[in-house]
């Protein structure tokens, strides 16, 4: 029926609509019903909405919705009763962002609708939402294409589909997570943005914990190194059994832990007020690719600055001896006795040096994929998938820290310079001489086999945490 279908069904064509979307319904339920039992349940819907591009935590909302007879299967009379009350809230919003009831949506209408939900976006984004559900390539979005992207996306209002296009996630797996998310005002306003900073806290905090014995081994490698003590992923991690117990293997964790919630506070009001100055009071909206890294790198740096000092602690305690400090504060007391306030703040330099490779790197690659995934892949999705983000973030970040990690290996170095015997005082310059003189180039990637060993744990258990605790503070994705 091509335009006259998009602007749906009226008078004597209901019927042949309504056979035409049972038919269209069915098509879909077999798809679905892997096992052709003529039910649907809850893994093979997961499975749908992951081979979609979609949360598969969706499903169980959907779920919730359609089972009638709560046996937790859905049949096909659920399953289209399901869509057709979904395609009914779909038709709403689709003429809510149709202005001039021109069956099509276009860039404008998106900015507008928007705009009058609080939410300014530039005209490139409003691009790229358009972009990628507009299959047939005409730059406006018509109802099948609108229709068929929200299919199986449990949205109920156009708050919901707002917080969709926009929505970053928020994961740290215990590197610096550079670029901060962006919040409307309206969110600011009703307590969103410390809510979902809270959630990213927390699953920051069992990320860490969970990571902890492969993040002190990547320290001690790093300071004490390898090829001269023949230390390797196995030995390191026994002999720190052997020296300390179990619980060896988690020292350090707890100011690293305590560090999260003010590195994320501060750098997030540090990020938005650089975000003021670089687009001006008045110019609201998502800041381009470069302004992103600019805002980011200098309120990254902000923060490390003033909570750098909690980094110091954190090294020293990874590396401590058993019985060495009695806990944080005792630490931070021995080192102020022996050294003096400026041993809080060694290493600085190149930890400051290598927010910027690592911030430019993981920006560009992290949208460099995603973009590209999309154009390859997700013409017909507005998002490209959790799973798809998850990767993007995986490999970005690997590539960010292979461009920061000599620096950050002569920054831990610096860190443990006091705590190491007989190991020469040098700065920054003379740390570089000394690694490629006695290891060559080689020395300064040492300890990073842990570093990576730990991404993908770090990052799985951080998504799982990050979600529940979305839900628990009443989060919507």
């Amino acid at each position: 029926m091509g335009e006259g279908r998009a602007r749906f069904c009226f008078g004597w064509t209901r019927a042949r609509c309504q056979d035409q979307d049972k038919g269209r319904w069915a098509e879909l339920f077999d798809q679905l019903d892997l096992n052709k039992d003529g039910k649907v349940d809850i893994n093979e819907l997961r499975i749908g909405l992951a081979a979609r591009g979609l949360l598969r935590s969706d499903a169980e909302e959907i779920v919730r919705e359609s089972d009638t007879n709560h046996d937790g299967l859905l049949d096909f009379e659920e399953f289209s009763q399901y869509l057709w009350a979904h395609e009914k809230e779909l038709r709403l919003m689709f003429h809510t962002l149709d202005r001039n009831h021109d069956g099509r949506i276009d860039v404008g209408e998106i900015q507008q609708s928007l705009h009058n939900l609080g939410l300014e976006v530039s005209t490139e984004h409003a691009i790229k939402i358009l972009q990628s559900m507009d299959r047939d390539g005409t730059m406006t979005i018509n109802w099948n294409e609108w229709r068929d992207h929200f299919l199986f996306n449990p949205l109920h209002n156009m708050e919901g589909i707002a917080r969709y296009w926009k929505h970053s996630l928020m994961f740290d797996i215990g590197e610096h997570m550079t670029v901060p998310p962006e919040f409307s005002q309206q969110e600011r306003q009703s307590g969103v943005v410390w809510r979902q900073l809270v959630a990213g806290a927390m699953a920051g905090a069992v990320s860490r914990t969970g990571t902890a014995p492969l993040d002190r081994l990547k320290v001690f490698l790093q300071v004490h190194g390898s090829s001269s003590r023949g230390i390797n992923l196995w030995t390191g991690l026994r002999g720190m059994v052997q020296e300390g117990g179990v619980r060896a293997l988690w020292r350090g964790n707890g100011i690293n832990v305590l560090k999260i919630a003010p590195e994320s506070a501060i750098k997030f009001m540090a990020y938005e007020q650089i975000k003021w100055l670089i687009r001006g009071r008045n110019e609201a909206g998502t800041l381009r690719v470069q302004e992103r890294f600019i805002a980011g790198s200098l309120a990254g740096a902000t923060a490390q600055t003033i909570i750098y000092p909690m980094e110091v602690l954190k090294t020293r305690l990874t590396l401590r001896k058993t019985g060495q400090y009695s806990g944080i504060v005792d630490c931070a007391r021995q080192i102020l006795r022996r050294e003096g306030v400026r041993a809080f703040y060694r290493g600085y330099v190149p930890n400051t040096l290598g927010i910027i490779p690592y911030a430019g790197i993981d920006l560009a690659v992290y949208e460099t994929l995603k973009n590209a995934w999309l154009q390859q892949y997700s013409k017909g999705s507005a998002d490209p998938g959790v799973l798809v983000l998850l990767g993007c973030g995986t490999v970005s970040s690997t590539c960010g820290q292979l461009a920061s990690y000599p620096l950050a290996l002569i920054r831990t170095r610096m860190q443990a310079q006091a705590s190491t015997e007989g190991g020469p005082k040098l700065s920054m310059v003379g740390q570089f001489k000394h690694i490629i003189s006695h290891d060559g180039v080689p020395g300064l990637y040492r300890g990073i086999a842990p570093n990576f060993l730990k991404v993908i744990p770090a990052v799985s258990i951080s998504y799982v945490v990050y979600e529940h605790m979305k839900k628990a503070l009443g989060v919507k994705s």
